[in-house]
């Protein structure tokens, strides 16, 4: 039989993002994936059970999901959770009492309230640095360090972090690397090609694309690591269900087209806003005027569809958000339609405020969700929200 890797070796990420691993159900012919809709399998006997025994473990849908995100990231093995936290878990799950992990100081307030009130209660230690600084993540590191973990680019403030200088500085000490890679996408960064251990997504944003699933995935090339997570899915229970894999399979079809009008109109967006009298900041790695622009150039192929801005005054917060007509007041990010949110009050809420405000998320600061609608819709919208 072919090996679907190497038959779409040669193949561009557009093709592959559209295809996926194998392509089609090699039992059925089936074109679109079937969801495997069992919770167990028949043997044939007692010394041939075959592949699949029971779905807490696989089912062919999801683990042709995980095989396709591996393929995209251009790693060796893929896990799919049940949501981007549960795949956080797993990654946390390989450590032991006494370890210690550098980790971005800029980071969702969903991975920072499972470190603060759950993680730590395990003899984990963890500390807050900016990961853009080589040398502040360098001088974090101390002798019970395993693990590195970053966002880049940073939810919410778009900050930039150097995956190859890292991944240097944490390999010399035997370290792991792990980068959530949910804003830019396989299509955009793969991380495991700069030197990265583990890449970690929230399938629920621009992978599924639609606002109508939940899932968590993480790709490795380590055979060990890959062992160790087998392990933690199988057991946890925290795989993602046969129907989301199929959601998620339908919405990676077309994420090439979705991610480049949502920086097609992020771009246009950006541009609008830092010239708007009511707007003082705009954060958006795909202005040449952000201080990390180079090098996103060198290390990701695109900017993505994910702004961050502050108003001048705090009561324009309100007045936008109450105004918006297109664009929606909503959690979440990566879908089809644009989205806002209020940082400081909502995917940031568990973040002290001391935090909060070193990184920059005050109470002027909105995040939006640049979706694939009209840019010039989404701009009139904006404009008649600040008027």
């Amino acid at each position: 039989m072919t090996n679907p890797r190497e038959e779409k070796k040669s193949w561009s990420l557009d093709s592959k993002v559209v295809h996926g691993y194998q392509g089609y159900d090699p039992y059925t012919g089936a074109i679109s994936f079937p969801i495997y809709q069992t919770a167990t399998y028949k043997h044939a006997s007692l010394s041939d059970q075959g592949k699949y025994d029971y779905s807490r473990g696989q089912s062919p849908t999801r683990e042709e999901l995980e095989d396709t995100l591996a393929l995209l990231e251009n790693g060796q093995h893929g896990f799919a959770f049940s949501s981007g936290l549960a795949a956080v878990t797993a990654i946390f799950s390989l450590l032991a009492a006494g370890d210690h992990v550098v980790v971005s100081d800029d980071l969702y307030g969903g991975t920072y309230r499972l470190i603060e009130q759950i993680w730590s209660k395990y003899n984990v230690e963890f500390t807050y640095v900016d990961t853009c600084s080589l040398d502040a993540v360098a001088g974090a590191i101390r002798g019970n360090t395993r693990m590195i973990f970053i966002e880049t680019p940073t939810n919410p403030m778009m900050k930039v972090a150097d995956i190859a200088g890292i991944s240097n500085i944490a390999s010399a000490r035997n370290i792991l690397t792990v980068v959530d890679n949910t804003f830019l996408t396989p299509y955009y960064q793969r991380p495991l090609t700069l030197g990265a251990d583990i890449v970690i997504h929230s399938g629920t944003k621009f992978l599924a694309g639609h606002h109508d699933t939940m899932a968590g995935l993480i790709v490795v090339n380590d055979n060990q690591i890959a062992e160790d997570l087998r392990l933690i899915i199988k057991t946890e229970g925290s795989g993602l269900s046969p129907f989301d894999s199929w959601l998620m399979l339908r919405g990676i079809k077309t994420l090439a087209v979705r991610m480049e009008r949502h920086q097609q109109n992020a771009l246009a967006l950006a541009d609008w806003l830092k010239t708007h009298p009511k707007v003082e900041e705009v954060y958006y790695v795909g202005l040449p005027e952000h201080e990390s622009y180079d090098l996103s150039q060198r290390q990701a192929s695109g900017f993505g569809g994910m702004i961050s801005f502050t108003v001048t005054n705090v009561s324009l917060v309100e007045q936008v958000l109450s105004r918006i007509k297109l664009i929606m007041f909503a959690e979440s990010l990566g879908g089809t339609e644009s989205l806002i949110t209020y940082p400081m009050v909502q995917t940031h809420a568990s973040i002290p405020q001391e935090i909060r405000e070193r990184v920059g998320i005050t109470d002027k600061l909105l995040r939006l969700s640049v979706g694939i609608e009209s840019a010039e819709d989404i701009i009139r919208d904006l404009e008649q929200a600040l008027a």
